[in-house]
């Protein structure tokens, strides 16, 4: 048996869509093994599916067909502490369990960009799958199945706040308000600020975040599906985030906050949850970057 952790992520950072992501000290573990048969619980009561259709099941089986071999069946045993839905890459967790753990079990025949890969072709998109992966701040991109990936590790003086709600939102619903065609002046917008967001963390001048993460292509038609988000961007700022954005497709809002500030970032912003009632279905959570990425323990 095999057991893999593997960090939550945040994606996009408001201007780098669908390449930009980095990765958060929230962890998922699924310990696996084959089997005689299917056999999938999780050891938190956490609902999953116990069929061929669980994520982590159907990556690894992936794994098994690209290496020739064949998959029986499975024990897998999840843990999971990022909470599905939220925009905080529980789908790209599953995928990079599924996978890395398939391919520890088989002897690790593909290697760490074959694994790279094989994770972006599932998941469709590399801005998870590849901090999920690699770790701290990574940017992306494809290029005929193979993903180009440049990762960065973020400095302890940055930490992150989640304003995590109760309700979920499915990226198919995020994705289907998107507009089909945008402005040029827009995507230009977005060109700026995604260029400085990549500058900003490799050179570590996290007092461009705030200009950095500004966005035009998705957070303006997302924003109206997240019940209480204006609310939580203004609170945010307000309290002193260094920034602030949507965390995927939502309908978790993520802050970067400077680590010196952060206690009194935290005081205030809970103190605001508490005195909203827009507000009072977010929970906020203080978490760090994660620099090691999926591991297998």
């Amino acid at each position: 048996m095999v057991t893999v952790r593997v960090p939550a992520t945040s994606a996009n950072l408001g201007s780098g869509f669908d390449t930009c992501g980095i990765a958060l000290s929230l962890y998922n573990t699924a310990a696996m093994e084959e089997w005689d048969g299917v056999d999938i619980s999780a050891s938190d009561g956490t609902s999953v599916p116990a069929t061929e259709q669980n994520l982590i099941f159907r990556s690894a089986r992936a794994v098994y067909e690209q290496c020739g071999k064949k998959l029986c069946g499975m024990r897998i045993v999840q843990t999971n502490a990022i909470p599905m839905a939220r925009g905080l890459g529980s789908s790209s967790a599953c995928i990079a369990a599924g996978v890395l753990g398939a391919n520890a079990l088989l002897g690790k025949p593909l290697s760490e960009q074959d694994v790279l890969n094989l994770a972006v072709q599932l998941e469709g998109h590399p801005d998870n799958a590849a901090p999920a992966l690699l770790g701290g701040f990574v940017v992306s991109a494809c290029r005929d199945g193979h993903v180009f990936a440049v990762k960065k590790e973020i400095a302890e003086e940055l930490c992150f706040g989640v304003f995590i709600p109760d309700f979920p939102l499915l990226t198919k619903k995020a994705r289907a308000v998107l507009p089909g065609k945008v402005e040029h002046a827009d995507a230009v917008f977005n060109v700026q600020r995604a260029a400085l967001l990549a500058a900003a963390f490799c050179e570590k001048r996290y007092d461009l975040l705030e200009t950095a993460m500004q966005d035009k292509l998705h957070q303006p038609y997302r924003m109206s599906l997240i019940e209480g988000a204006d609310e939580v961007f203004e609170a945010a700022r307000a309290s002193g985030a260094a920034a602030v954005c949507i965390s995927g497709a939502g309908p978790t809002i993520l802050t970067a906050v400077k680590s010196e500030n952060a206690d009194a970032f935290f005081s205030a912003a809970q103190h605001r949850l508490t005195e909203s009632r827009a507000m009072r279905r977010f929970e906020l959570r203080r978490l760090s970057a994660d620099q090691q990425g999926a591991v297998v323990l």
